[in-house]
C-alpha cells in the first residue's frame, strides 16, 4: 500500500483523491470529526449536534433511523467533498462492535485511515482490531486523539500505549498545551506554528500563530507561564524520545503521525485534514486475482463493498457502493458485470454527501460511486470494460450468534425470504436454509443487529418477526471434493444448511461438532471465513 517510485505518474485528477475511513471505537467522538470534515470541506453550513433534541439529532452520515434514535453508526456511508486542491472521499464506519463486519470490507475501498482516540481512554478494543484489520492491509494511518479540552491522559502515556499495544511508531505532528479547563490549543511541529483553541465558537477555526521556534518571546503572549515551561519541556523529551515523521514509513503502514485536539470544538481538525491532504497516499493499485490494476490505467474497472438497501424509503431501492480502481468513468457508460457476463449501462451513478445525493457525471479511480439497481449488484461483484477481473480481499465472516426467524403472520412466509435474501446481499446478516425443515437461520456478529433487522423488516417490508434461540451455536463453510461433500451431507442433514450464493454450510452446537468432521474426513475444510469473490 505504498507509492511504489517506479510507477508512472498519476492524472493530476487522479493524483488528488483521497480515499479514506475513520475509525474508533464507539464514542471516541468519530461522528463529530466526520460532521466537522464535511463542514470545513463546505459540505455542510452548520455542524448538528449528535445529542441534540429532535431533528438536530440526526447527523449527517447517520441515515438509518435507528442510527438517529441511538447515535451510533450502523452502516458504512461515503461522503465526497472538496478541500482545498484534494478531493476526499471520506467513508464512514460503523463504530459499534456489532457490525464490525461492514467495517472490515470498507476497508478494503481506501487507501488509508483515520483513527480516533479519546484522549482519557486511550486505545480501547474496538481501536485495537479495526486497527489489526488496516495493519493486514498495511493501510497507512493517521491518529486524531480526541477530547483534549476534558481531563485527558499524559500525553507520553497516550503514545507509549499506541506504541505499544499497536507495535507502531508514534511521531507527533502537533503537542497539547495543557489539557482539560487548561487546554489552550496546541504545536503544530510540522509547519512551527501556534494553534490556540476558541472556546467561544465550536464551528469556526481556530487562530493560528506563526512562531519562530520555541524559543520566541511571542509564545508568552498566548500561553500562561506554567504551561509554557512544562510545555517547552514536554517538546524537548518528544523530540530526544520520539520519532521525527518520515512519510516513507507512514506510508508503509509503519509509523502514525498523531494529531491532538478536540473535535466538538472544531480544534485541530484542520490540521488533521491538512495533514490527510499532504501526507495521505492517492489512490493505490488494487489487486484482482488475475492481476495488480494500477489507477493510471485507462479502461475503467471498479468492486462493488458495500450494497445499501432503501437509503431512500420512497424509493425501495438499493445502491451498490463501488470503488473505482482504474480509469476515467462517465455517466451512461456501459460496463461488463463480470459475474453475470452481462453489460450493463450505468445511466444513474450518485455520488454521495451521507443521505444527500448527486447524479455523478464522472468519476475517477478513487471515487466511490452509489449505482442504484435492483438486486443484480452484490458484494464483491467486479465492474469492467470487458476484462474479467475478480477483486480479492473482501471477507465473510461466520457469524458468532445464530437464531430462527419466524413472521408474524404465517401467510407471509414468501414476504420474509425476500427480505432476507435481500439483508444476506446486502452483507447485514448471514442467512442460512436448513436442508431439512422450513424456515431460516439468521447468523449476525453482535446481538444488536437482530433489533436492527427486526426493525428494517417490519419498516421496509411491513413485517412484524420473532427472532428465537436456535440449538445451533456456530457456522462453517464446507469446501473439498464434490463426492465427500456429498457423503458429508448425506450423513449430517440435520447440521446442513446453504447460504444464499448456495454454498453448503455446517451448522455446530459445539466445538466437538467440528473436531469430529475433521477427524472423520480429512479431505474437507470448515472455514470461519468466506472471501467473496465472484
Amino acid at each position: 500500500m505504498l507509492d511504489m517510485p517506479n510507477r508512472p505518474a498519476l492524472p493530476p485528477e487522479i493524483a488528488r483523491r483521497r480515499t479514506f475511513a475513520i475509525i474508533s471505537h464507539p464514542d471516541a467522538g468519530k461522528t463529530t470529526l466526520t460532521e466537522k470534515f464535511l463542514l470545513f470541506g463546505g459540505a455542510i453550513q452548520m455542524a448538528g449536534q449528535v445529542r441534540a433534541k429532535g431533528e438536530a439529532r440526526r447527523t449527517r452520515s447517520d441515515f438509518m433511523k435507528m442510527e438517529q434514535e441511538r447515535g451510533i453508526s450502523v452502516s458504512a456511508s461515503a461522503m465526497s467533498f472538496e478541500y482545498g486542491q484534494y478531493r476526499f472521499n471520506l467513508v464512514d464506519t460503523p463504530g459499534h462492535s456489532d457490525f464490525s463486519e461492514d467495517t472490515y470490507r470498507t476497508l478494503t475501498a481506501v487507501d488509508a485511515a483515520i483513527m480516533v482516540i479519546d484522549g482519557a481512554k486511550g486505545v480501547e478494543s474496538q481501536t485495537r482490531k479495526l486497527f489489526e484489520v488496516c495493519r493486514l492491509r498495511d493501510l497507512p494511518i493517521l491518529t486524531f486523539c480526541n477530547k483534549m479540552d476534558r481531563d485527558s491522559r499524559d500525553t507520553f502515556e497516550i503514545i507509549d500505549e499506541i506504541q505499544e499495544s499497536l507495535a507502531i511508531d508514534v511521531a507527533p505532528a502537533s503537542w497539547p498545551i495543557g489539557m482539560g479547563r487548561e487546554f489552550v490549543g496546541a504545536y503544530d511541529l510540522i509547519h512551527d506554528r501556534l494553534e490556540i483553541m476558541d472556546r467561544a465558537d465550536r464551528n469556526r477555526v481556530a487562530e493560528s500563530v506563526k512562531i519562530d521556534g520555541l524559543d520566541d518571546p511571542r509564545l508568552a503572549d498566548h500561553i500562561p507561564p506554567g504551561l509554557l515551561a512544562k510545555f517547552r519541556e514536554e517538546i524537548e523529551m518528544a523530540r530526544e524520545l520520539l520519532p521525527a515523521f518520515d512519510r516513507q514509513a507512514f506510508l508503509e503502514g509503519h509509523l502514525t503521525p498523531i494529531w491532538f485536539g478536540s473535535a466538538i470544538n472544531s480544534f485541530g481538525v484542520k490540521e488533521l485534514m491538512d495533514g490527510m491532504g499532504e501526507f495521505g497516499p492517492p489512490p493505490q493499485p488494487q489487486t484482482a486475482a488475475e492481476r495488480q490494476i494500477a489507477p493510471e490505467e485507462t479502461p475503467v474497472t471498479g468492486f462493488v463493498f458495500k450494497v445499501q438497501a432503501n437509503m431512500d424509503p420512497k424509493h425501495r431501492d438499493r445502491v451498490a457502493f463501488v470503488r473505482l480502481a482504474s480509469g476515467h468513468f462517465q455517466r451512461g457508460m456501459k460496463l461488463l458485470h463480470v459475474r453475470s457476463k452481462k453489460p450493463m449501462a450505468v445511466s444513474n451513478p450518485v455520488l454521495f454527501l451521507a443521505a444527500d445525493r448527486e447524479l455523478a457525471e464522472e468519476a475517477w479511480a478513487g471515487d466511490i460511486i452509489g449505482i442504484p439497481n435492483h438486486g443484480q449488484l452484490r458484494i464483491g461483484d467486479a465492474l469492467t470494460e470487458g476484462e474479467a477481473l475478480r477483486f480479492t480481499g473482501i471477507p465473510s465472516f461466520a457469524p458468532e450468534l445464530l437464531q430462527s426467524v419466524r413472521a408474524g403472520d404465517p401467510m407471509k412466509a414468501k414476504h420474509l425470504e425476500k427480505a432476507l435474501m435481500q439483508f444476506a446481499e446486502e452483507g447485514a446478516a448471514k442467512v442460512f436454509k436448513p436442508m431439512i425443515g422450513s424456515g431460516f437461520i439468521v447468523g449476525v456478529v453482535g446481538a444488536l443487529q437482530f433489533e436492527v433487522l427486526a426493525s428494517r423488516i417490519e419498516l421496509e417490508y411491513g413485517l412484524p418477526v420473532r427472532f428465537e434461540g436456535s440449538q445451533f451455536t456456530s457456522a462453517r463453510w464446507v469446501q473439498g471434493p464434490k463426492a465427500e461433500m456429498d457423503r458429508f451431507a448425506n450423513i449430517n442433514k440435520q447440521h446442513i444448511a446453504t447460504d444464499h450464493d448456495g454454498d453448503m454450510v455446517f451448522l455446530t452446537r459445539l466445538q466437538w461438532d467440528i473436531d469430529r468432521v475433521q477427524r472423520d474426513f480429512p479431505d474437507l475444510r470448515l472455514t470461519a471465513t468466506k472471501e467473496m469473490m465472484v
